[in-house]
């Protein structure tokens, strides 16, 4: 059982040297997994396997909440304590200690499951043992998190209990009336509000799923079919080498939901060609690692966020589906754009030295799609069946079904039973790190829960920006941004929807829309420092700064930073999400997406300094106005009230004149 690249990479695409770099930043989300031959390799992959099938059967029978959580957890424990070790220097080897912590994992939740109702229904009153048990438990999951994911989280989450116990001792507004082991350690350990909250129902039975489909697809070629198709459905054109990484990300991304993965797989491919037609190393790697963003955003999969926001919401994963499409068409608009926009430039640098850029021959796609084209039913399926009547568990399910059958249209795809097996053991140890991380963030929640501290917060944020949803919208971004600094997505969104979210809803923003915004502004940290892990994994490839990369990431994602204002914001912003308010309809939805393209075109020009030539510092500086014009009026509107009437409506004449101007100034160019 190991970390590897991801197996759309070819062998020999990457040399030693930036393999081992491009491994070790994987590593850092992944955790740094030992590699074990013999028999402990078997046992691993045996547990693993065992994982797999028991929430496959889960899925598919009725399992009893508590036993499913309990045993998940437990899974993730024991996966943990072997397959990650205590530090680096321990790696390939299982250590005593190692040892003891499984064992302990598996008498805790032993003892869990036979405890049943009873343990349940004295929670409030707790035996001796429940408290040595809870605080074994306590332990055992800040350890196993530690391992799987770095220092941070479990770090985080000791603070907050050291918040819940000496809580009394804080000034107002942050004081609590403190609490005791006796109240706190089973209300984390075993009611449903703590560890075994809704972060880990969902990782038990939706988001393992998902990952042992994704490993399924990998494993039958999937991943390789979409890299390929993209390149050929897209070579040998003058924008050939962006538009692949848009279009590869989104086939690609879309069933992986992982953005370091998608990054890698893409840089190793794409950037050989990219650097062939003009693409500076960081300008290449800000691209890359926004196509492993838009993997966190993009249906069917979204991450494993999407899924916790539709069980705090009681809506279906169906309705999340619908709400991140627009959103998702709009980020890859952007990057369209921006795409383009740099070809434009690189054409005009070439052109101006005189030389051609190299046209790249490729296949034709028609002779891929015809061997391989099943794979594209990947995309759909889950979506069909969910469309079906299904529910996501029975959806993704039938999925993996159509796709293992599927596999056998071709011999060298084909997932027989041994491959299947290694298929699934896959998914379960790629789970191994959400679970930790979703068990930990219970700890995090269930001291949020105990203490009010949520409450509290959202009217600290509403107090300190005067009420103003505009204000608000803008800390709790920053909030948002900041705990996503030092924790994954999917923890970030688990902590600010209990923390942060309610300060939006408060101020009358529907609860859909505040929790879609929140998510959004926590898959940031995808591409934020000091997690920026797809453009440090991007600039591993190509030789660039981290950095710089870093930064021009954020160039390249710039609709993820603005685009969910308008949200929260704008009374009809909601249409983006493609949600109603009481008398809106279809034009007003309409309306909304063609001002929010329009915008991020004026911004996507203003970001690139060029639109039809070169542009000046006030130019650019005029085309970001209308930009933010078109997509954050509210913005105009919180600062100068009512003085400007139809802010968007200026933003569009605005972008129009400076379109016209650099119109005009190409054509007298030319005619000179």
């Amino acid at each position: 059982m190991s970390t590897t690249l991801p197996p759309e990479i070819p062998p020999g695409a990457l040399d030693d040297q930036t393999a081992a770099r491009v491994e070790a930043l994987i590593e850092e989300e992944e955790g740094a997994q030992n590699r074990f031959s013999g028999w402990l390799g078997w046992v691993g992959t045996g547990v693993a396997l065992a994982m797999a099938l028991f929430h496959l059967w889960a899925a598919w029978d009725i399992v009893p909440t508590t036993t499913l959580r309990f045993v998940h957890v437990g899974f993730a424990m024991a996966l943990g304590f072997l397959l990650f070790p205590v530090a680096r220097r321990f790696r390939h080897r299982f250590m005593p200690w190692d040892w003891l912590l499984l064992a302990a994992g598996v008498y805790v939740t032993y003892y869990l499951i036979a405890g049943g109702d009873d343990l349940l229904d004295r929670y409030v009153f707790p035996e001796p043992m429940d408290l040595v048990i809870g605080w074994i438990l306590v332990v055992l999951v800040l350890e196993v998190t530690r391992r799987a994911t770095g220092w941070v989280m479990p770090v985080v989450a000791g603070l907050f209990m050291l918040y819940a116990f000496f809580g009394n001792l804080l000034p107002p507004p942050w004081r609590h009336q403190g609490y005791g082991t006796e109240r706190l350690i089973p209300h984390l350990t075993i009611t449903l509000d703590g560890i075994f909250g809704t972060a880990v129902d969902v990782s038990a039975s939706l988001i393992i799923l998902f990952t042992i489909y994704g490993a399924i697809l990998q494993l039958s070629g999937a991943g390789k079919f979409f890299v390929d198709f993209s390149f050929s459905a897209t070579g040998g054109k003058a924008t050939s080498a962006g538009r692949t990484v848009v279009l590869s990300s989104f086939l690609l991304g879309g069933p992986s939901g992982s953005g370091v993965a998608t990054t890698v797989t893409l840089g190793t491919v794409a950037w050989p060609m990219m650097r062939r037609v003009g693409y500076r190393p960081d300008d290449a790697g800000g691209l890359l690692a926004a196509g492993g963003l838009g993997a966190i955003i993009s249906p069917p999969v979204l991450g494993a966020a999407a899924f916790l926001i539709a069980e705090y919401l009681k809506i279906g994963y169906l309705e999340v589906l619908r709400m991140a499409i627009v959103p998702t068409v709009l980020y890859y608009a952007s990057l369209l754009f921006m795409v383009e926009l740099d070809q434009r430039r690189i054409g005009a640098k070439h052109a101006a030295a005189g030389t051609e850029r190299e046209v790249i021959s490729v296949e034709s796609p028609w002779a891929l799609t015809k061997k391989y084209g099943f794979h594209f039913s990947s995309l759909l399926a889950i979506v069909v069946f969910m469309v079906l009547g299904y529910s996501p568990t029975l959806s993704v399910l039938y999925a993996m079904g159509v796709a293992v059958l599927l596999s056998f249209l071709r011999r060298e795809s084909a997932l027989w039973p041994r491959k299947l097996a290694e298929a699934l053991a896959s998914g379960a140890v790629q789970s191994v790190g959400i679970a930790a991380t979703c068990a930990c963030a219970g700890i995090i929640v269930g001291v949020i829960t105990l203490t009010g501290l949520g409450l509290k917060f959202s009217e600290i944020a509403i107090q300190a920006a005067g009420g103003n949803l505009v204000i608000t919208a803008l800390y709790t971004a920053l909030i948002v941004w900041i705990v996503g600094l030092a924790v994954p997505v999917t923890a970030s969104y688990i902590i600010c929807a209990v923390v942060a979210a309610p300060a939006l809803i408060k101020l009358g923003v529907p609860d859909y829309a505040a929790h879609m915004f929140v998510f959004y502004y926590a898959v940031l940290s995808e591409v934020s420092p000091p997690t920026a892990l797809s453009p440090f994994a991007a600039a591993a490839i190509t030789g660039a700064g981290p950095y710089r990369t870093t930064l021009q990431a954020w160039k390249y994602t710039l609709p993820a930073f603005v685009l969910p204002f308008v949200f929260v914001t704008d009374p009809d912003g909601v249409g983006l999400l493609l949600a109603f308010k009481p008398g809106m309809g279809w034009g007003d939805v309409v309306l909304q997406v063609f001002l929010a393209a329009a915008g991020l075109a004026a911004l996507s020009a203003a970001c690139q300094g060029f639109a039809r030539r070169a542009m000046a510092g006030w130019e650019r500086a005029g085309l970001a106005i209308a930009g933010l014009l078109m997509i954050f009026p509210a913005l105009v509107e919180a600062a100068f009230g009512n003085a400007v009437p139809a802010p968007h409506w200026i933003g569009v004449a605005l972008g129009a004149v400076l379109l016209a101007l650099q119109w005009r100034g190409t054509s007298r160019a030319a005619a000179a």
